[in-house]
């Protein structure tokens, strides 16, 4: 027995000495998970929701975000079918904390006379009346109505601690965060800034608000100031630009309404890596206007107005609203300019006012507390926008018409705030309507269609490509190929096809774009023109149920760009879409015995956008 256990010790140690590794996941370092979460969610800490019937708070949002039922604003049992990973509760920074204060008693709000009605009108049950007051105080004067009491800063470290009371490394990541809200003449511009630090960084300032400035060059400033000040890091998230009137994307500065130039491109593209391309305001990833061919370009639009709702959107506006757009348009400001102010990935979230991030469209709690599911018809008549008295039709458009959610992806190696926020920052990440599609993608210009199934796919697509919000190059003669796969959610519906949307600038200068089929499910061929025929369509709208009877689980696709030409900038992202689902609609029409409304589908093809892949020409 000795002399075997010797035999075996010493063949053990020259083992060793002829091998250097075996484990083929020894010094792995890249990511291999994919996290979903909501970086857009307000409680009762922001004025417009606190003001108007959200009683909920940042503990209750935390649990809820966690896995945890609880009680809703209107005091419905609810609960997320599975946890998310993450949240950024990013409370309004203008008159933060107001609605909690006031109600609190405290003493330097009702040293004012506008805090004292403001109290008033709250506890005599009028809180929109008081919500009306505040916004009528705020445009006449200009000014902060409570400015320098202090306030903000008191609810802020509130909302800091509660974050780091949550934050829990490796199991839920409470990334703390606030919006700012610049709307100039109500058209959006509105930002949520996110911090990668804890409550020792973040306490150390007060946030920017609309009152500071409605200027996102000054928000970035002050970013910079603030990383200067702390050594902490923030970047900055646009919301969706389809309520700006054409403002989000725009060819000219705020300000001095000057053409974009090279330090405003750099400075855009350094402290807003990514945009919010869907939420509860509707998907802002392509308009059927701009985007004639693509069969799938109407979705979830709410396109009719600004964010005040007073000024009809015109066709015009739509390039400088819409991602797709904004991205091809970058290109152009790249040979221009040497910088692109638009190059940015993409995720989504919720916008959510009720401190509840339900992203499923059969647990849809609304963007606002008081329409909330309890049969009150105002949940789908009540305005988004043409609110105002004798508004033009053209502006109206319903609470129906939102969209029940959007969601973000992020490929990371750990659940942890500086992790999430890295992969942010390098646009590794990826938005959907809502669904917890998993996509992948990787480009470089020496895959082979075999390399889509090897073993060891992912780490040969770090090693050989690029992820999505990459840059890749392409040595002379090459031509570039993607690896993709997707995989439905686990409880969600089967993959309807796997599309990759290019954008370039051709030789002429104009930027182009278009959509290819790369992978479908079933036997379904291609027809004469090209186009891949429609998935079908399982849903029973008066029952509110579908089935995964077609579709498939899981999806891949080896394509190689058929018209790369070397000398022109183009980027691709990818765009999967799932089967026919019942719309959120679809849902409350069968609880509450309401009959569907005739503009919008009952039917919808939830979907995932990835961040792109850009080329430029050496």
């Amino acid at each position: 027995m000795k002399s075997t256990l010797a035999a075996a010790l010493l063949a053990l140690c020259s083992a060793a000495h002829a091998a250097s590794e075996y484990s083929p996941n020894a010094g792995q370092n890249f990511p291999n998970r994919v996290l979903f979460g909501d970086t857009h969610l307000h409680t009762v800490y922001s004025t417009d929701a606190g003001m108007v019937g959200t009683r909920l708070g940042p503990d209750e949002a935390y649990r809820f975000a966690m896995g945890e039922q609880v009680k809703s604003n209107s005091g419905l049992p609810v609960k997320l079918a599975r946890p998310l990973d993450f949240l950024v509760i990013a409370d309004h920074a203008e008159n933060l904390g107001l609605p909690v204060l006031m109600l609190e008693g405290d003493a330097r709000l009702l040293a004012t006379d506008f805090g004292k009605r403001m109290r008033e009108l709250v506890l005599a049950g009028r809180g929109v009346e008081a919500q009306s007051l505040w916004r009528k105080t705020r445009i006449e004067s200009g000014k902060d109505p409570v400015g320098g009491l202090g306030l903000e800063g008191t609810a802020w470290e509130r909302l800091t601690a509660a974050a780091e009371k949550y934050n829990r490394p490796g199991q839920f990541t409470a990334l703390i965060g606030f919006e700012w809200t610049s709307a100039p003449a109500g058209r959006n511009l509105h930002r949520n800034v996110i911090f990668r630090d804890g409550k020792d960084h973040a306490d150390q300032i007060v946030p920017f608000s609309a009152y500071d400035s409605l200027d996102p060059e000054l928000l970035w400033k002050w970013m910079a100031d603030y990383e200067r000040k702390t050594g902490g890091r923030l970047l900055a998230i646009p919301h969706n630009g389809n309520l700006s009137n054409g403002l989000m994307f725009d060819d000219v500065t705020l300000s001095s309404k000057k053409p974009l130039d090279r330090d405003y491109a750099a400075g855009r593209a350094r402290w807003e890596p990514v945009v919010e391309i869907a939420q509860t305001k509707g998907v802002g990833e392509a308009h059927p206007l701009l985007s004639q061919s693509d069969e799938f370009a109407d979705f979830e639009l709410l396109d009719k107005a600004s964010l005040a709702g007073t000024v009809p959107t015109t066709p015009a506006m739509y390039p400088r609203e819409y991602a797709r757009e904004a991205l091809k348009r970058g290109l152009a400001y790249e040979a221009k300019l040497g910088a692109n102010p638009f190059k940015f990935g993409v995720i989504g979230s919720t916008d959510s006012h009720t401190a509840l991030a339900t992203t499923e469209s059969d647990n849809f709690f609304s963007k606002f507390g008081p329409l909330e599911p309890n049969g009150a018809r105002e949940r789908w008549n009540e305005l988004v926008t043409g609110r105002g008295p004798n508004m033009p039709p053209e502006v109206v458009q319903p609470m129906y018409r939102l969209s029940a959610a959007g969601l973000a992806a992020v490929w990371a190696r750990e659940n942890t705030r500086e992790a999430i926020w890295d992969a942010l920052a390098r646009k590794e990440v990826y938005g959907t309507s809502g669904t917890r599609v998993q996509v992948r993608v990787f480009a470089g210009s020496g895959f082979k269609p075999a390399d889509l199934t090897r073993p060891d796919w992912v780490a040969n697509g770090y090693r050989n490509g690029v992820p999505m919000g990459g840059d890749l190059k392409v040595p002379s003669g090459g031509r570039p190929a993607l690896l993709v796969k997707a995989w439905r959610s686990p409880d969600g519906a089967n993959l309807d096809r796997i599309q990759v949307v290019k954008g370039w600038l051709d030789r002429d200068g104009k930027t182009q774009e278009r959509v290819y089929d790369v992978a479908w499910s079933g036997s379904r061929k291609r027809d004469a023109g090209g186009k891949v025929p429609a998935v079908g369509n399982t849903v029973d709208v008066k029952q509110a149920t579908w089935s995964n009877s077609i579709g498939a689980a899981v999806l891949e696709a080896y394509w190689q760009d058929p018209e790369f030409k070397a000398e022109e900038a183009a980027l691709y992202y990818v765009r999967v879409l799932e089967i026919p689902t019942p719309r959120w609609t679809v849902y409350d029409a069968r609880a509450f015995g309401w009959e569907l409304p005739k503009d919008v589908p009952a039917a919808i093809q939830q979907r995932a956008w990835t961040s792109p892949i850009w080329y430029t020409p050496s």
